[in-house]
């Protein structure tokens, strides 16, 4: 049975709670959203109204427009990570896996030891931090939770893990399918 008649997202109409400490503001089609960690600016579609009432932000929509149910949902998510981002932070970790595999800090920068003839050294972004625990673990922190995500997985790409030893970066507690490999042939018959 189709439900032409609802116009609302599920996630869309669930109202988000603002924390006291955080503070946010809607104007030109922007929301500001600041909070003890720092600050974040998002651009908000034509389509979406966001309003604020009794300490809980409600994201609304224009039914008459087809495509504005489809950005309910993401915009009331992407504002929710953006309170979460400046009242506790974003983090990924990341391991490293081989023989000789290691990770150290040089002022703002990691270096990354794995199995090339040079270091790769991963320079810092505005936003992000990094923090080197033993040799082999790599933190990833920030506020917004994409800039996280995007630089920890260009740090999975340097070296992706293999499916034959698990050597390589992949993240804290990712299981890596392993494959069995080519087993000798069994002499004549």
């Amino acid at each position: 049975m189709s439900k032409k008649g609802n116009t609302m997202s599920r996630i869309g109409k669930q109202p988000i709670t603002l924390p006291e400490e955080v503070k946010i503001e809607i104007k030109n089609n922007q929301s500001i959203i600041k909070g003890p960690k720092g600050s974040i600016t998002r651009d908000l579609r034509p389509e979406i109204e966001v309003k604020i009432q009794d300490q809980q932000i409600l994201v609304s929509i224009d039914p008459n427009q087809k495509k504005a149910k489809a950005f309910q949902g993401l915009f009331r998510t992407l504002i929710a990570n953006d309170i979460k981002g400046v009242t506790e932070g974003w983090e990924k970790t990341l391991e490293m896996a081989g023989v000789g595999y290691r990770a150290k800090m040089d002022e703002e920068n990691v270096i990354l030891e794995v199995g090339f003839s040079q270091p790769v050294v991963m320079k810092t972004e505005e936003g992000i931090d990094f923090k080197v625990e033993g040799k082999t673990k790599i933190t990833v922190s920030g506020i917004r939770k994409d800039q996280v995500g995007e630089v920890a997985a260009r740090i999975r790409a340097i070296r992706p893990p293999e499916p034959y030893k698990g050597k390589g970066i992949h993240y804290l507690g990712e299981v890596i399918r392993r494959k069995e490999g080519k087993k000798a042939g069994v002499a004549g018959a």
